[in-house]
């Protein structure tokens, strides 16, 4: 192995306790990971040098919540929206149909598209979960076609209740057959729990089973309203709960005293019209607090996690470099992951070079393509 320094950093945000941004600086990669980071005059010498050109590089975004395996698309259903429909999660049937008919080449070309497009946009690591399947057939497949994208895949046959299926019925094929097809492609197990979906009592049953086959928990919970999915996910000790748009003050003291990340999702916001969640009182509660893109075709169909910074600093209440930190380490520790979402020594040389001074242009410019080059294991690719 061979290592590279990368000079002339305008600014490099590393999220190092000691000094989380460096101005004038350099990072040194050894393979596919960080060796050093620190003053361009100080870098220690390497086999080959990068000139940055004076501009940022900021650790590759961890995108720690998207539903990239589906067929078709749901454009008409956004019009609609936008002419005043309200959302519900009925429309998810519609894909569920979509994603069954495609052929495992049509969903993998779909996904290697949308994953390559969030590359281009500086996304080094991404979740990806199944959930339009809803039979043990069609979920198997889903998740063994993420798997060839990332390691981060998780089973979400709990989406809806799909037609012609009884709830009750649902579950048990769910945290039976399904899951026994499933679980060896997943290293989570979701659960939407929402009214139109599934209920806390439908969730615990669902988690329990999952956990049991050695998965990971995590929810969907209070997107479409009050409920009891983001205390149940705290209770449970679940890594993350995601959405998080209506929440009282006991959701807030849970999430600040379990440690559970409360992982956002402004696009979903922006393509529903639903209130913005509070970022900024749950930051203040001592929240983790996470953004990700819930890149699918229904409620959010964006894969820009530079898009989503900017609706959390202009919507959510977020400073530039809290949203940063949330799209990024924040994002990671969603994923319980140490080793992505920062530019340390030992972390893996995933990063993006902004063609800006700072990383604050990216909320100050929002919709321009800042991300000039993303690095994947200390590679450009």
């Amino acid at each position: 192995m061979s290592t590279t320094v990368l000079t002339n950093i305008g600014e490099l945000v590393t999220w190092d306790p000691g000094q989380p941004v460096l101005t004038g600086a350099a990072l040194v990669v050894d393979g596919g990971t960080v060796a050093w980071t620190g003053p361009a005059a100080d870098a220690p010498a390497a086999d080959a040098a990068y000139d940055v050109g004076g501009r940022a590089v900021i650790p590759g975004f961890v995108d720690s919540h998207s539903h990239l395996v589906f067929g078709g698309d749901r454009a008409e259903e956004f019009a609609a929206r936008m002419a005043g429909q309200s959302y519900s999660a009925g429309g998810i049937r519609t894909t569920v149909r979509a994603t069954r008919a495609a052929s495992d080449e049509q969903l993998t070309a779909h996904v290697a598209r949308l994953v390559d497009e969030m590359r281009r946009q500086g996304t080094t690591t991404v979740e990806i979960k199944s959930g339009y399947g809803l039979s043990v057939a069609d979920e198997a497949r889903s998740l063994a076609v993420a798997r060839q994208f990332t390691e981060e895949t998780t089973f979400l046959g709990a989406h809806v209740v799909p037609e012609g299926s009884e709830p009750e019925e649902y579950v048990a094929l769910v945290t039976g057959p399904m899951l026994a097809a499933a679980a060896p492609h997943a290293r989570w197990i979701d659960v939407f729990c929402e009214r139109g979906a599934f209920d806390g009592d439908q969730a615990r049953t669902i988690l329990a089973a999952g956990a049991a086959a050695g998965l990971r928990g995590r929810l969907h919970a209070n997107q479409l309203g009050p409920g009891p999915g983001v205390r149940l996910a705290c209770e449970l000790g679940l890594t993350a709960v995601d959405h998080c748009t209506y929440l009282d003050d006991a959701d807030v003291d849970a999430l600040a005293s379990s440690g559970t990340v409360a992982t956002l999702l402004p696009g979903v916001e922006f393509s529903t019209r639903q209130p913005w969640p509070d970022a900024r009182r749950l930051l203040d509660a001592g929240v983790r607090v996470a953004l990700a893109s819930d890149c699918n075709p229904g409620s959010c169909y964006t894969s820009s996690l530079p898009f989503c910074i900017a609706m959390a600093v202009r919507d959510m209440g977020m400073t530039p470099t809290e949203a940063l930190r949330a799209a990024t380490e924040t994002g990671a520790a969603a994923l319980d992951r140490d080793d992505v979402g920062r530019l340390t020594p030992g972390a893996r040389a995933d990063l993006a070079v902004l063609d800006a001074p700072s990383h604050l242009h990216l909320a100050y410019r929002p919709g321009v393509p800042l991300v000039t080059e993303t690095w994947l294991a200390g590679r450009r690719t």
